[in-house]
């Protein structure tokens, strides 16, 4: 491996460290002044995209690898909270993909851009499964926050409620909205 690009894939690995501080910002309209980071969005999205996939017979490892790369872009540009995309014209994800990964392996090149670009489409199972994932899991964030006590949580949830394209999701979703956050305690708890 020629140094330039393992060098280029490190720089790659160090910049998605950012996302560990990227605040995901639409929560503050909410009134929650310390919302969740990209990455621990990004996190779930993953999760959930792998449940997701198993549920819906799509490949989990794949969806997976969206699930983790969907927001990757906002170490550049920011989470811009819905609102804020009417004033801003913001680069394609895609194209910010190409320049955070150009001096990476060519490999890593490969397959995030080709992670992005399938997520970005739409088109296959496993992109709308890994969309689905995001919006579930926002939504799911949205009733932790209101058990939290923001209650302007409602939009988030509705808006996310009526993307969802799965059974699955549609499924999981209404699961979510009739428990609270912490049902899994009790199923294991006397």
């Amino acid at each position: 491996m020629a140094d330039d690009t393992t060098r280029g894939t490190a720089s790659f690995i160090s910049e998605m460290g950012v996302l560990k501080r990227v605040a995901r910002t639409g929560w503050w309209f909410t009134g929650n002044k310390a919302p969740e980071s990209v990455a621990e969005h990004s996190f779930r999205v993953g999760v959930i995209g792998s449940v997701l996939a198993m549920m819906e017979g799509a490949d989990p490892a794949r969806v997976a690898l969206m699930c983790l790369f969907h927001d990757s872009q906002e170490t550049r540009i920011g989470d811009i909270a819905h609102i804020g995309r009417k004033y801003i014209r913001a680069a394609p994800n895609g194209e910010v993909t190409a320049d955070q990964v150009a001096n990476a392996h060519p490999a890593v090149r490969t397959g995030v851009q080709g992670a992005v670009d399938e997520y970005e489409a739409g088109t296959t199972a496993e992109a709308i499964v890994a969309r689905d994932a995001d919006k579930l899991e926002c939504l799911v964030q949205a009733v932790e926050y209101r058990e939290q006590g923001y209650s302007l949580t409602q939009n988030w949830i509705d808006t996310s409620l009526a993307s969802l394209k799965t059974p699955s999701a549609k499924a999981l979703a209404n699961a979510a909205l009739s428990m609270d956050s912490l049902q899994w305690q009790k199923n294991f708890l006397p």
